[in-house]
């Protein structure tokens, strides 16, 4: 009996193959004088399969969940950015209709933030009006964007991001019920040959005495 045949070719919409669930042991071993070894071995390796697999799911899940919360944050920034350069350009508009004089007395103030240099140490910086921001893209890649393209690229990648992390939560779940069904059918094969060696114990035992 080869490893392969431990999977079913039923897969999950991500291709991680189902486990059968062995209902008859005798059945699935060919008979009462099957051997459980070879069986035993395969079920082993495809725990540890599925074991090396929820090891790099739970990895990939453990990322998402930190790469969405900054995802938001950033496109909450840029969103904001682009309502303070909106509101500034209808009152600039607005201070074209009223006149310069009265403009005089109201001059408009920079805008203040704190930007993170550490994990505890913040600095506080004035941001110039601009229409254009910074995004790291990973790898040590930076790359400039206007504000409307940079909101456009940010939902999309936390669309991606939340797409892909309830496709990782969903495999987990998959996986952990196929490792729960290979521990399963691994303890009714061992089960069941622990009862056929004393079956056949005490059947051996029986024709001792009669022979006696």
């Amino acid at each position: 009996m080869s490893a392969k045949s431990v999977f079913q070719e039923e897969k999950n919409p991500r291709g991680i193959p189902k486990a059968p669930f062995i209902a008859n042991v005798e059945e699935y071993l060919g008979g009462s004088d099957g051997a459980v070894e070879t069986p035993l071995k395969n079920f082993q390796d495809a725990i540890a399969k599925y074991r090396y697999m929820d090891a790099n799911l739970t990895q990939r899940r453990k990322g998402l969940e930190d790469k969405i919360p900054d995802i938001r944050k950033t496109l909450h920034m840029v969103e904001f950015l682009q309502e303070q350069r909106e509101g500034k350009n209808k009152n600039d508009d607005l201070e074209d209709d009223l006149g310069d004089e009265e403009n005089s007395d109201n001059p408009q103030k920079p805008l203040t933030t704190t930007f993170e240099l550490n994990d505890t140490l913040f600095a506080e910086a004035e941001l110039e009006d601009t229409d254009t921001v910074y995004l790291w893209l990973g790898a040590n890649v930076m790359l400039s964007y206007k504000l409307s393209e940079a909101a456009s690229l940010l939902r999309s990648k936390l669309e991606l991001a939340e797409a892909s992390l309830k496709a990782t939560i969903e495999d987990l779940e998959f996986m952990r019920e196929q490792l729960t069904v290979m521990e399963v059918n691994t303890a009714r094969v061992y089960n069941w040959d622990v009862k056929r060696r004393r079956e056949r114990r005490l059947a051996g035992e029986g024709n001792g005495k009669k022979g006696s």
